[in-house]
């Protein structure tokens, strides 16, 4: 166990013959004691520093566990997100190819009917021009025709008779 301030102040020194002056020594130890009990409370402060630090130190390394922790969550966090995100692109662009392939789909389809609608507008365009070109043919045939000689001789011959009536 250390000597306390206290226990050098109160040793006691056995006296021989021609011992130490008593004064000298009394002087020494009292400065003794006064140095043992600045480096005794020196001590004491020292050690409610360090005490006081260590809390410190407790106390940031807890902070730096939680910062830690907390920069491990936001990273799995951003992960998750980031997988989130990835998926969620994917499947825009499955739907969006989805929806392209229908696109062009009924585009085809559309495309493919009007084709049709055209072959079957051509084919009418053709039987009616067929029709109208023999139409125009059996016309033309019919103005060809001796019948319209005969026809227009009567008539002729009737105006010339009445020109002759009313010369009369």
């Amino acid at each position: 166990m250390p000597l306390t301030p206290l226990d050098i102040h109160n040793k006691e020194f056995t006296r021989g013959f021609r011992g130490y002056d008593e004064d000298e020594v009394n002087e020494f130890l009292d400065q003794v004691i006064k140095d043992y009990e600045l480096v005794m409370r020196e001590k004491n402060e020292l050690y409610d520093r360090v005490q006081e630090l260590e809390e410190r130190l407790d106390h940031f390394s807890t902070i730096e566990t939680t910062l830690n922790k907390s920069i491990l969550v936001a990273q799995e966090t951003a992960e998750d997100v980031k997988r989130s995100a990835d998926k969620e692109a994917k499947l825009i662009i499955k739907e969006s190819e989805k929806n392209a392939d229908r696109i062009i789909n009924e585009a085809l389809s559309k495309s493919r009917k009007i084709s049709l609608e055209i072959e079957e507008l051509k084919k009418q365009a053709s039987v009616y021009r067929t029709r109208f070109k023999m139409l125009l043919e059996a016309q033309l045939e019919m103005l060809n025709n001796d019948d319209w000689d005969m026809i227009s001789q009567p008539a002729i011959e009737e105006e010339e008779e009445e020109e002759t009536y009313e010369n009369i």
